[in-house]
């Protein structure tokens, strides 16, 4: 089998509000789809995390080298491709170009052999995930306290046993808006805070003493992912465990983390930190360092389908009675036109369950009137 062609889609839709992180405020989502045709008839489907513009660049770049390969040779071709780009593309859009191509290719050898991807990568130790809900952004509107409480109650109500609020708007107002939050969804519900690392060391250690009364899950890039002492000084003031990952790429990255002792928990993006294969390899390696691994997803369905297929095959953080402690997933609940249409049968939990897609590949059915719909070339 050869690979005949690589395409990429750039996809883009308005919100009907606009919405805030740490990082600023958006009206839009976009998302880079890469599909890798083959002479066999057989198609893969990737997606790049990252600016769109840019990742397609690279993909269309690096195409050439892909056409008239095996595609299921996944290891070769991550490693041709991380090579070839080595002295310009270690971290970046470079690494989530090769990300959305490892994760097409992953597709059609599922396709190819007749199995889904999991089963692939090792084969399933659970068929449903645990989500937790992504939300609680900022919107144009007054009393953050009031509207992140009810959003918050909202995904209690839908059955979802933990919730991520965005912070990083100022020590005072996050610590006000984590209390509201707390209070909206009681005691027994899992909160976890993320600053998109808004703050360096010395605010994010007051605002991590001051909300750790509230029993928060996890401090989400406390930091800017440049300040590997300031994680680790976080980390060693206050009780609350520490995550990071999204904004760092391969394995390499993730060793120089693991080794420094900056993270209790590692979120690297299937779609940005090498894709599949290199995604399974940095799991595998937190384990080794005892490090919990709670991926980052923030795109279409493809990047949700993706990482379900790896949290599938990872093993319990804990296998303590009475329960395992199982990786999660993250389950962006903010507005996102794409992020289910361009399925044909989307992928939705009940109850804050997730299912593991179970036919071939990565067990998904792209809609091409979709595409065409949200196309931006």
């Amino acid at each position: 089998m050869k690979i005949t062609n690589v395409r990429t889609h750039i996809l883009q839709a308005a919100l009907s509000e606009p919405l805030a992180s740490a990082r600023g405020w958006y009206d839009t989502r976009t998302a880079m789809l890469v599909e890798i045709e083959t002479d066999q008839g057989l198609v893969g489907w990737g997606e790049c995390y990252g600016p769109a513009g840019m990742t397609a660049a690279v993909v269309e770049s690096v195409a050439q080298w892909l056409v008239g390969e095996d595609p299921l040779r996944t290891e070769y071709l991550w490693q041709m491709i991380y090579a070839r780009l080595r002295d310009h593309g270690q971290k970046g859009v470079v690494i989530e170009a090769l990300s959305g191509i490892d994760i097409a290719l992953w597709d059609v050898k599922g396709k190819y052999f007749g199995v889904p991807v999991h089963q692939l990568l090792g084969g399933a130790q659970r068929s449903h995930i645990v989500a937790y809900a992504t939300g609680l952004h900022r919107r144009k509107a007054e009393d953050p306290t009031r509207y992140l409480a009810e959003e918050a109650a909202g995904y209690v109500a839908e059955g979802f046993s933990g919730v991520k609020l965005k912070v990083g708007f100022g020590v005072e107002e996050d610590a006000a808006a984590t209390r509201a939050v707390r209070e909206a969804v009681g005691p027994t519900v899992s909160l976890m805070v993320d600053a998109n690392h808004a703050f360096d060391s010395v605010a994010a250690i007051r605002l991590g003493r001051m909300i750790e009364k509230h029993d928060i899950g996890w401090f989400e890039e406390p930091v800017p992912p440049e300040d590997l002492a300031g994680y680790r000084a976080v980390r060693g003031a206050i009780s609350i465990p520490i995550a990071g990952g999204e904004c760092e790429f391969t394995r390499f990255g993730f060793r120089n983390l693991f080794v420094s002792r900056a993270l209790d928990i590692a979120q690297p993006d299937i779609c940005a930190a090498g894709g599949l294969t290199e995604c399974k390899k940095i799991a595998d390696m937190a384990e080794a360092f005892g490090v919990r691994y709670n991926p980052h997803v923030w795109g279409t369905g493809i990047a949700i389908a993706a990482s379900l297929h790896l949290l599938a095959v990872l093993p319990p953080h804990t296998r303590s009675s009475p329960i395992s402690v199982a990786p999660l997933l993250e389950f962006d609940r903010t507005e996102n036109p794409l992020r289910q249409a361009i399925f044909t049968e989307p992928i939705e939990h009940t109850r804050g369950i997730v299912p593991v897609p179970n036919r071939l590949g990565l067990g998904i059915e792209i809609d091409r009137k979709a595409l065409a719909r949200f196309a931006t070339r």
